[in-house]
C-alpha cells in the first residue's frame, strides 16, 4: 500500500491538516493507534483562540460549526486559595475572542469533515524505515505496512515519527495531573458544584492545586494537581481507584471541604497524567520528507492554553504550505520557518506558568497571571 501523504496520529493537529488538504483538493490517511474516536475520553474544555486555533479552523471552512459548538459565557475564571476564599473572579464573556469548547466535540467535528476511510483506526505504527529519496515505510503492530512520501509525526508526547527527527525527548517537569469528576445529580456535590462559578475554578497552593470547570450536565470535570517527588505519587497509583483517591484527599488536608469533596466524591478513574515538555527552544534540521505538528513538535504544560491551538495552527499551515507548493521539500521547509518562532516563545511561556502555578508564591502569582492575561486581551 502507498500514500502520498500519511499522517500518523487522529488528534486535533493531525485531523486539522488532513482537512486543510481536503479543502485544497488534496487526499491523506491518517494512521491512528486507537480503535475507534471514543476509545478514551478526551478532556475537558478548551479556549480556543483568535489568531491561532479560530485561524485553523476559518482555513479548514468550519467556522460556522465551530461556533454551534461554542459554550458561551463558560470562559469565567474564579480562582480560591485552599481555604475556599474568592481572590479573582473574572465573570465569563459571551462575546469571548477566546471561546471555550469541549475538546470532544470539537475532535468529532473534525472527524466528520473528513472523507470516509480517511482515518484508519486501530493501526499502531511498529516501526518507520527511511527508504531514500523522502520516502518512509511504515510498518504496523496489526502486521500491515504502507509506504509514503511525505510522512508527519501527529503522534503527541511520546512521537515515534520525531525520533527521525531529534534525538529530543519530553523532561518530566515534576508535576502529575489526576482526572476528577463530580456527577450533578449526588447532592453532596452541591456546595462545591457552587464553589466553582459559571466556569473554570482554580483552587492552588504550592506544589499541589485542584481545577475544575463546569460541564454540560450540571456536573464538574477537572484535574488535580501534586508534585510527584513530595506526594509520594508511585506508591497511590497502585492502589485501587477508591483508596488511591482516598489517600490524595490526605494530600490536601487543611484546605475546605468543599474543594476536597471534588476528590473524595470523584467518579472518574483517577488517571495519572505527568506533566512533560520538550525543551522550549527545541529545532530540528530538516529532513527529506518528515516534519511534526502539535505535541509532536512542541510539548509543554496546559498552563499557557496554547497546546491544542498551537496543534490546530499547524496542521493548517502545513496544509496550506503542502496546497502551494509542488515540491513537499519546499513546503515542509516554508512551514518549519515560520513553526520554530511561533511555538519557542509559548512553550517557554507554559514553563515560566507552570512555575506560577504551584510555586512558592502560589496562589497569588495565579491572580497576578490572569490579571495581567485579562489586561492584555481588552
Amino acid at each position: 500500500m502507498h500514500s502520498d501523504i500519511a499522517i500518523v496520529g487522529a488528534g486535533l493537529g493531525g485531523l486539522m491538516l488532513a482537512r486543510v488538504l481536503h479543502v485544497n483538493g488534496m487526499t491523506a490517511s491518517i494512521y491512528e493507534a486507537e480503535a475507534a474516536p471514543t476509545a478514551r475520553r478526551q478532556g475537558g474544555l478548551l479556549d480556543i483562540h483568535v489568531g491561532t486555533g479560530q485561524l485553523a479552523i476559518q482555513a479548514a471552512g468550519l467556522h460556522g460549526d465551530f461556533l454551534r459548538l461554542v459554550r458561551p459565557g463558560e470562559d469565567a475564571k474564579r480562582i480560591v486559595d485552599a481555604h475556599g476564599t474568592v481572590l479573582h473572579d473574572h465573570a465569563g464573556d459571551p462575546a469571548s475572542s477566546r471561546p471555550e469548547v469541549d475538546r470532544g466535540a470539537l475532535r468529532e467535528m473534525l472527524i466528520r469533515s473528513l472523507p470516509d476511510g480517511t482515518i484508519r483506526w486501530g493501526r499502531k505504527v511498529a516501526a518507520l524505515t527511511p527508504l531514500g529519496s523522502g520516502r518512509h515505510g511504515i510498518r504496523f503492530a496489526d502486521g500491515s505496512a504502507d509506504t509514503t512520501d511525505l510522512l508527519v509525526g501527529a503522534d503527541g508526547a511520546w512521537s515515534k515519527v520525531r525520533r527521525l527527527l531529534t534525538d529530543a525527548r519530553p523532561l518530566d517537569t515534576g508535576m502529575c495531573l489526576v482526572e476528577i469528576e463530580l456527577a450533578a445529580d449526588d447532592p453532596r456535590n452541591a456546595a462545591s458544584l457552587a464553589a466553582i462559578g459559571s466556569g473554570t475554578m482554580i483552587a492552588v497552593a504550592p506544589g499541589r492545586g485542584i481545577l475544575a470547570h463546569r460541564n454540560a450536565d450540571g456536573g464538574a470535570s477537572g484535574y488535580v494537581a501534586l508534585r510527584q517527588t513530595e506526594d509520594g505519587i508511585s506508591d497511590v497509583r497502585i492502589l485501587d481507584p477508591d483508596s488511591c483517591l482516598r489517600m490524595i484527599a490526605k494530600r490536601f488536608e487543611g484546605w475546605s471541604p468543599d474543594l476536597v469533596a471534588f476528590i473524595a466524591n470523584s467518579v472518574a478513574e483517577p488517571v495519572f497524567r505527568p506533566i512533560h515538555a520538550l525543551p522550549a527552544d527545541l529545532r530540528w534540521l530538516r529532513r527529506a520528507g518528515v516534519t511534526l505538528v502539535g505535541d509532536a513538535a512542541h510539548l509543554m504544560s496546559p498552563f499557557a492554553g496554547e497546546g491544542a491551538n498551537l496543534a490546530l495552527l499547524d496542521g493548517a499551515e502545513l496544509g496550506r504550505s503542502i496546497a502551494a507548493n509542488p515540491d513537499h521539500e519546499a513546503a515542509l521547509a516554508m512551514y518549519e520557518e515560520a513553526l520554530f518562532p511561533r511555538s519557542n516563545p509559548i512553550a517557554a511561556l507554559s514553563a515560566r506558568n507552570l512555575g506560577d502555578f504551584f510555586g512558592t508564591e502560589a496562589p497569588r502569582s495565579v491572580v497576578d497571571l490572569f490579571r495581567t492575561s485579562e489586561r492584555g486581551c481588552r
